[in-house]
């Protein structure tokens, strides 16, 4: 385990150096990896920092902590630290555990099947076919009048699609330069849509 420490403002001592290495043999014990590690420790207007960031085979871990002692501050990182190993290690099993074998198109057969039955072919299987009405009944129309998703003045098509969203509306009737009527019309994926009438 490779540590490289660095003091900003601040004189690295060998109890802090004990201190972050007892807590990253803690995290080693999680990621089940070498890694390397950087330091820093720093002092900036009577507060304390510390930094430590793990390369790792996930990824770089990044712990920073502030606090009014050095110790704390070095602790506080650690527990940061050891909470990103841990998500990171539950991700990576997760991972492992999900199962990757894709459907080949073919049914799953099971094996308490006699070699006879199999032999015979595939059963028989009855089917039932549905038959629609004719004529599609709707179901009650709701009316609603609604203002203020109509211009009143005649807007070029960029006014339009800025009004349209300013007041938050999937229609927007509106008249062009020359008098003509347009609709703008939001689709689900969110992009508008222009309907020029005749």
């Amino acid at each position: 385990m490779n540590v490289e420490y660095t003091g900003r403002h601040y004189e690295v001592t060998p109890a802090n150096r004990k201190e972050v290495e007892a807590g990253l043999t803690k995290i080693r014990k999680i990621l089940h990896d070498k890694f390397d590690t950087k330091v820093v420790l720093a002092i900036e207007k009577h507060r304390y920092k510390a930094e430590i960031t793990i390369s790792c085979c996930v990824g770089p871990l990044v712990g920073l902590a502030q606090a009014t002692r050095m110790s704390a501050a070095i602790g506080e990182a650690l527990e940061h630290l050891e909470k990103q190993a841990v998500k990171n290690k539950t991700r990576i099993i997760s991972k492992k555990r999900r199962n990757h074998d894709k459907w080949d198109g073919e049914a799953f057969t099971e094996p308490t099947k006699s070699v006879a039955a199999a032999a015979a072919g595939p059963a028989p299987v009855s089917m039932v076919a549905h038959k629609f009405p004719a004529t599609v009944q709707s179901q009650e129309v709701h009316v609603v009048k609604v203002e203020d998703a109509v211009a009143l003045r005649a807007m070029t098509l960029e006014e339009a699609i800025k009004e349209a969203h300013f007041r938050d509306r999937d229609v927007f009737v509106f008249r062009d330069q020359k008098g003509k009527l347009m609709i703008l019309h939001r689709t689900r994926d969110g992009k508008m849509e222009l309907i020029e009438t005749p």
